[in-house]
């Protein structure tokens, strides 16, 4: 429930950081009679057990005037249920030995318990009490308030730059004017004010429902006595709502660039520059993500060794893919060395793009970017928590869980001339957002 910059990266990194590859992940999957997709993947080689649900819904199925309902709903699915008194939901996984979270993006919202196998029913019952009646009554939806705004406070608002989270709300909502990714995920807080008690029952009738769901389950399990279980919890949920909303609004290209400033009580000058980018999945999105770890990712990259070690103009260089349903977005965030002016630092980042753009990359660097993918998906592999999201993202996003197996392959399939044709598509000027973060005494 709680985010940090960590896992906020950890999720921008998404399809190439959760998949592992080389050892192939053997699952089963079908579908209840109400609509919820199961994934089975069967691990006897610890005694742990990962229950998960991820449910199609985001921050993009909001209503624009009731933002920060996806989001408000990972903390209030929380309170409890009928059959689970207030407050107590963690207290029976924590007693079992587990551990459990929840998060939530643009497009899905995602809850899992990692518990000791024996405590599978536990963890069956915990979600299907979430989904069948959870307590959204204004008892808690008034606690919740106060978290999430506390929660930003302190993620965003109380964080120099506002942090990577308000750096890439300040981008987003200029890189966008009519999907709803231009709006943050966790939302307008006058909104939830606002909002009524039935304005949240709503919501969970809308989107809170078995066909709108996947449950995957990884580790130590029998897949017999697993789908039993199943049965039991889940089989007899009743559809609330047959037609889910899925907004169909294609954002218009950028066309030219939008620049600002952003002042904030800072010392260093940052620049955040944002360029809108292809949805995952898509045969771009792969060069792009390449590309994106060509000039980032890591000690060597091109953008550290430019701008970190040789010139010094940086203190921080960091970008990050976003991968989205819809067509998203690549975030650079950039802070810059004492004494060197934000013009200065995005000048230098520009030529670094540039490079990129006339020249191939050499047959070096291809092979460590190849090296990069292929480590990212094997150690991917080595959790449970990974593997069951990951079948999870897999089905939700392209319909083919075993993309887990096989989506290594479109990586290695991008070639060095993919890669600059990315960067000339997408690094463009016309496709580019530019924010300098100046501090508050400069302001004009």
């Amino acid at each position: 429930m709680i985010k940090n910059i960590l896992l906020l990266t950890a999720l921008f990194v998404g399809v190439v950081s959760s998949y592992g590859q080389m050892n192939k992940v053997e699952f089963i999957e079908y579908d209840l009679d109400n609509g919820m997709h199961v994934i089975l993947h069967q691990d006897n080689s610890t005694p742990i057990a990962v229950v998960s649900v991820m449910y199609h819904v985001g921050s993009k199925n909001e209503n624009p005037d009731k933002t920060g309902f996806a989001h408000f709903f990972e903390h209030l699915l929380f309170e409890g249920s009928e059959n689970i008194e207030r407050g107590e939901y963690a207290s029976y996984v924590e007693n079992a030995g587990g551990v459990l979270n929840a998060n939530t993006t643009w497009d899905r919202t995602y809850y899992y318990e990692l518990l000791p196998s024996n405590q599978l029913e536990l963890g069956l019952w915990l979600e299907s009490e979430r989904l069948l009646h959870a307590k959204v009554e204004i008892e808690g939806v008034e606690t919740q308030r106060e978290v999430v705004k506390e929660e930003r406070r302190s993620r965003i608002d109380n964080q120099p730059y506002g942090g990577l989270l308000g750096a890439l709300e300040q981008s987003m909502k200029r890189a966008y004017k009519e999907h709803p990714y231009k709006w943050s995920i966790i939302g307008s807080m006058e909104h939830l004010d606002a909002a009524e008690e039935e304005d949240y029952k709503q919501f969970y009738r809308d989107f809170y429902t078995p066909n709108n769901a996947v449950l995957s389950i990884a580790g130590d399990i029998d897949i017999a006595q697993t789908k039993e279980l199943i049965n039991k919890y889940f089989a007899s949920i009743p559809v609330k709502n047959p037609d889910i909303y899925r907004p169909t609004i294609q954002e218009p290209p950028l066309s030219g660039q939008v620049r600002d400033t952003v002042y904030d009580n800072i010392q260093l000058p940052a620049c955040v520059m944002l360029h809108r980018a292809p949805a995952q999945g898509t045969e771009d999105y792969y060069a792009v993500s390449m590309l994106n770890t060509l000039l980032s990712d890591g000690k060597s990259s091109r953008l550290r060794k430019a701008l970190v070690d040789r010139d010094e103009k940086a203190m921080m260089v960091m970008s990050i893919p976003v991968p989205m349903e819809d067509p998203g977005v690549i975030l650079g965030f950039n802070i810059a060395n004492m004494g060197v002016g934000v013009e200065d630092l995005e000048a230098g980042i520009i030529e670094e793009i540039d490079k990129v753009k006339e020249e191939l990359i050499t047959d070096q660097e291809f092979q460590k970017l190849r090296n990069q993918i292929e480590n990212t998906f094997v150690s991917g592999n080595a959790r449970m928590a990974g593997i069951a999201e990951s079948l999870a993202n897999y089905h939700m996003y392209y319909g083919d869980a075993n993309l887990i197996n096989t989506e290594l392959d479109r990586y290695l399939a991008v070639t060095k001339e993919d890669i600059r044709m990315a960067a000339q598509k997408y690094l463009n000027e016309d496709n580019r957002v530019v924010l300098h973060y100046l501090a508050n005494e400069s302001k004009p």
